[in-house]
């Protein structure tokens, strides 16, 4: 009759592996087999230029480790909301600095009241480049941290992520202004985000 409880052990076969374990035999009590095993089991250092890749779309290369850094760097969110911070107080240094040029505030020559500078016209120029780049800079790095946090969270690189990114941007600098301000502000700018984001993947 069959049975299936396993095989009790041989004390003698026993003592056989224990003996090759004591004389370096780990896999097999050969030594020609138990190098080989030890080679393909055990061994973890492998050449990465024996790693074969189908060529499917080109050549393939493999990223060193150092450059899978570099590359995970310019991923972060840190990165991101830095580059976003810097971008965006180019971008409104430059609508500040337009809108200055172009509704300066002088007085009228042929009035009595005392006429600016030039060097007041250019502080007042100044500061209002440096406002709009400081509001603008401000923005972009909220919007791009609190949009890589949620494509992190979430694992997926969709229209939602910008939507949802505007929405608590919108909300936070609306809030400072009142509770029925950041709600507006939040709705304006998901809409703005969404409408910007599907610009972008489908033109």
């Amino acid at each position: 009759m069959a049975t299936l409880l396993p095989k009790p052990i041989d004390p003698e076969e026993a003592a056989q592996r224990e003996s090759a374990t004591k004389t370096g035999g780990v896999f097999f009590p050969e030594s020609d087999l138990d190098e080989v095993a030890k080679h393909f089991i055990g061994n973890i250092h492998r050449y990465r230029e024996n790693i074969i890749i189908p060529k499917l779309y080109g050549a393939v290369q493999i990223k060193t480790n150092e450059e899978k850094l570099v590359e995970a760097a310019f991923e972060s969110c840190a990165f991101k909301s830095f580059m976003s911070c810097v971008l965006g107080y180019g971008l409104g240094a430059a609508i500040g600095l337009f809108s200055s040029s172009v509704n300066p505030s002088i007085a009228d020559p042929l009035a009595a009241e005392k006429q600016q500078t030039a060097r007041e016209i250019f502080r007042e120029m100044r500061q209002a480049t440096h406002s709009y780049g400081k509001n603008f800079a401000v923005i972009g790095a909220v919007f791009a941290a609190v949009e890589c946090t949620i494509e992190s969270k979430r694992g997926v690189s969709d229209w939602k992520n910008g939507t949802y990114a505007g929405a608590v941007t919108g909300g936070l600098i609306g809030l400072r202004a009142g509770v029925k301000a950041g709600i507006i502000g939040a709705a304006g700018f998901a809409a703005f985000s969404t409408v910007i984001d599907y610009y972008m993947r489908h033109r």
